[in-house]
């Protein structure tokens, strides 16, 4: 009888986990499956191009691993339940049990309010396809002169910004940040930074608390911590887009599983569950330790890896091979402020900021490779060597291998 593998998720965690299995194992042996409440490929770090008005290629699930070895199920995980080894399933044809040998979890992330009043009613985000796309209708609609308010500094809340400050020059476009926007990267990158969000008429607010949004835009108090006194008081704007922060779903949590304390399923260096040996969770769904053991952060910087780091492992245990020992870390962060500029940052292994980066058109082509790339990684798992075959012992479903 076939060994059972189920993929949770069809992000590039997810969807790059799955195509490395196919590789690795032989289909006479496994039998594939991943569930995905798309049914096409999302491209997340485009999300704030999607908002901003720009098309994206679709990309069909069903048609990247229809030749593969892969079974698609478009449907969405309602629960799951480890000690049975089941996963329930909503599809509009009514519910579904699933059940599995080895489960991969790769659910990623949503977007996290963090219990502020208001945000989930009144602001829009680019945590996902639908999210971008109502934000996109939402841009579309805005008069000249309209407000747009971006929280959160980081990552995204720059991309976000800096496209549609770049796409829509007829609007006001400011970004708030608790901290100081983009105040992680080193001196040169911030240099540039400050220059670009000037360049396109973005307002910013450094050391910025938003304890309030409505509709008609957000409040914001003083940081005791900062000793900065102009970080409070009203910040009006017509809309709202809220990236400050991310927040795993909930199932996970809801499971006999041990998960952090924000519901991350804590997994071993081989991405494998600590409380169930059955269990790999990857992309923003787990926490694990990268260089110098510090957490991975949420990211497609760290799905991808963590993905083949599972994979391989997975592959290996079940073939009764050496299982590879592998640490992931960082070489680079990948900035795009709008489509012809950006920042290439060098980081050190374990994610910290060196003085050394690259700005500018250059960055902005450099980004497009990397974003291309993880997409064709999706599209073209890796190249490896010949598909395995499980050993005699590993075919019986339920066996697991410690």
């Amino acid at each position: 009888m076939k060994h059972r593998i189920v993929v949770l998720g069809a992000g590039y965690a997810g969807a790059n986990a799955a195509g490395r299995l196919a590789r690795r194992l032989h289909r006479d042996d496994v039998e594939i499956t991943l569930v995905n409440a798309d049914p096409d490929f999302v491209e997340r770090v485009r999300m704030h191009q999607l908002a901003s008005g720009q098309d994206l290629p679709r990309r069909v699930l069903g048609d990247i691993f229809g030749h593969r070895g892969v079974r698609v199920s478009a449907a969405r995980v309602t629960a799951v339940d480890v000690d049975r080894h089941t996963v329930d399933l909503a599809r509009p044809q009514g519910a579904e049990t699933l059940g599995y040998d080895s489960l991969v979890y790769a659910l990623g992330s949503t977007v996290a309010d963090h219990g502020v009043p208001g945000a989930a009613e009144h602001s829009y985000n680019v945590a996902g396809k639908d999210a971008a796309l109502r934000l996109r209708a939402r841009l579309a609609a805005l008069p000249p002169g309209g407000r747009v308010l971006v929280v959160g500094g980081g990552l995204t809340g720059i991309e976000t910004a800096t496209e549609i400050a770049e796409s829509r020059r007829d609007l006001a476009v400011a970004i708030a940040a608790r901290g100081r926007v983009g105040g992680w990267l080193g001196d040169k990158a911030q240099r540039h930074l400050r220059a670009t969000l000037d360049r396109l008429g973005v307002s910013v607010r450094d050391h910025t608390l938003v304890t309030r949004v409505d509709s008609r835009g957000a409040v914001a108090g003083a940081l005791a911590d900062t000793g900065v006194s102009g970080g409070d008081g009203t910040i009006p704007a017509d809309v709202t887009v809220w990236t400050a922060g991310f927040a795993v779903h909930p199932i996970a949590a809801a499971t006999t599983l041990t998960v952090s304390d924000t519901g991350r399923i804590v997994v071993d260096g081989t991405m494998r569950s600590v409380s169930h040996p059955d269990v790999y969770a990857i992309g923003d769904a787990a926490v694990a330790a990268g260089a110098g053991g510090r957490p991975l952060r949420m990211s497609c910087a760290s799905g991808i890896p963590m993905a083949w780091v599972a994979a391989d492992a997975l592959a290996a245990r079940l073939t009764g091979r050496k299982v590879p020992e592998t640490t992931i870390g960082y070489t680079i962060q990948c900035i795009s402020l709008g489509r012809a500029d950006g920042i290439i940052q060098r980081v050190t292994p374990d994610d910290r900021a060196t003085s050394t980066a690259v700005t500018g058109r250059t960055a902005a082509r450099l980004k497009e490779i990397v974003c291309a790339g993880a997409a064709w990684s999706v599209a073209h798992p890796t190249v490896l060597p010949r598909r395995r075959h499980l050993v005699a012992a590993r075919t019986a479903p339920g066996v697991v291998t410690r």
